[in-house]
């Protein structure tokens, strides 16, 4: 029985300590980091929280239209580390530059002509779609208009984050994330409450702090990538190479990255419109649990990153075997992590929603919304992770993209719907049913897994001249 045991043990872990250093090297920074930018949102929500539930919904809302953005920009970022981690592992820096080049050349454009735009010509629109409530319009409006110069700024930086992430550059990151905590505490402490001899600005306050963050976040990350790093190198006289050669490699694998990450974002922008249809007191108690879940789900996001740079530099190495025990590893690590964030979760619940100065009814709601969120991660852990990392990492876009509009927009959002809306079930059972979506996921895994064809081939850049000799050495034995 115990021999056994143990050969069902060394089936689903990979029996290779290198493997777990690199991935904790990887995961754990970019875990930290994910905290300390929750951190950022949870200093927002908690301060805004003291001027009442209006307000505390007025900026949540807000904010989903700058998490379509920021969405659409991971899609990018993580698009591009699909090709970014191949080439690294294929030590091919000239078409590593050329993906870069392309994802920053898109980011510019999707930021100004997608989202700064809209913001600026047409606010009240975009804010109509989540609530319904002329002053909690109002008060969202006032924090919307300092978002519009955000879009840049976070865009590059994100990105650029993503893709220095694939060479080992992870301290960076993490480091500048810990001082843009702190500006954003700093300054949202000056404006919203009007300290220092500052006007007292409310929730316009907590936009003009996000935006000194933003900005401060910007100028350290591009300004390391663009200046100082030597791993990959890349420059500003990058951003106006030829890249004709590498579009189409680049379209076939990161476009439906983009796309299955905009109908996500947008999907979830439907979930939150849904929210906002049954009220200001749910938008408010889902407003608590969201840093909640946040806090629990950042192993995963470590996680998940780590097992789409390893996949992508093992297969770039061409150990096609190896990928394929360490994709059923990470599947076993999304299981135990998720179980332990859903133990978290119930924990801190009650801490956390009598942190909050809101009604009783808000208070009882949330405490619904932990419930079924605690449930609920267990599952997101193990989709996230294989999905968002390990498939994602093997080239398998194109087929994430069908499962992830097929299971949202079939699933999630009319059931969704219909509880919140037609048949009036309580907040456990709305939430539930607003995230069925990664229950399902997390069982189709498993088949997508053991077909084995989310592995794909990915074609570099033709040599030229002015690449490193070896890497030309290394694409011409691949």
């Amino acid at each position: 029985m115990e021999a056994k045991s143990k050969s069902i043990f060394n089936k689903i872990f990979v029996n290779d300590p290198a493997f777990y250093r690199k991935t904790a090297m990887i995961a754990l920074p970019i875990a930290a980091q994910s905290m300390i930018t929750i951190g950022i949102n949870l200093a927002d929500t908690v301060m805004v929280g003291e001027l009442g539930d209006t307000q505390l919904s007025a900026v949540g809302q807000a904010n989903q239209f700058v998490s379509i953005f920021q969405i659409c920009c991971m899609g990018l970022g993580m698009g591009a580390s699909v090709l970014t981690s191949r080439f690294w592992g294929m030590k091919d820096k000239h078409s590593l530059k050329k993906a870069i080049t392309i994802m920053l050349r898109l980011t510019v454009i999707l930021a100004i002509f997608g989202f700064t735009l809209p913001t600026i010509l047409c606010p009240r629109t975009i804010l109509n779609f989540y609530l319904k409530t002329d002053g909690t319009i109002e008060e969202s409006m006032r924090y919307f208009s300092y978002m519009a110069p955000c879009y840049l700024l976070l865009g590059l930086s994100l990105t650029c984050t993503i893709v220095m992430r694939t060479s080992g550059q992870v301290r960076v990151p993490m480091f500048v994330s810990i001082g843009a905590f702190f500006v954003n505490v700093f300054f949202n402490w000056v404006f919203i409450f009007g300290k220092l001899g500052a006007p007292e600005m409310g929730v316009a306050g907590a936009g003009l702090g996000t935006l000194i963050a933003r900005f401060f976040e910007f100028l350290l990350i591009c300004g390391y990538m663009f200046f100082i790093d030597k791993r990959i190198g890349y420059r500003l006289r990058d951003l106006f190479m030829k890249c004709g050669d590498l579009v189409g490699e680049y379209i076939s694998i990161s476009i439906p990255v983009l796309i299955s990450d905009f109908l996500l974002a947008l999907g979830n922008s439907m979930v939150a419109s849904i929210m906002g249809r049954i009220g200001d007191t749910f938008v408010a108690a889902n407003s608590i649990t969201v840093v909640t879940q946040q806090l629990s789900t950042v192993l995963i996001q470590g996680i998940c990153q780590a097992g789409c740079i390893i996949t992508g530099h093992t297969l770039g190495e061409g150990r096609v075997k190896q990928a394929q025990q360490q994709a059923v590893t990470f599947y076993a690590l999304g299981a135990i992590v998720g179980s332990v964030g859903a133990v978290i979760i119930l924990a801190a619940s009650p801490f956390v929603i009598n942190f909050y100065n809101v009604s009783d009814e808000t208070k009882g709601l949330a405490a619904q919304l932990m419930d079924s969120i605690a449930i609920i991660v267990v599952f997101q852990a193990i989709n996230s992770i294989m999905t968002k990392g390990v498939l994602r990492g093997g080239g398998d876009t194109k087929f994430l993209m069908v499962a992830d509009i097929l299971f949202l927009w079939v699933a999630s959002i009319p059931l969704g719907y219909a509880a919140g809306l037609e048949w009036h079930l309580n907040a456990f059972w709305i939430y539930f049913f607003l995230k069925i979506d990664q229950v399902i996921k997390a069982f189709w895994c498993i088949l997508r897994l053991r077909s084995g064809k989310w592995i794909k081939r990915v074609k570099a850049a033709p040599a030229v001249d002015e690449r490193e000799p070896e890497a030309i050495e290394t694409v011409e034995k691949a």
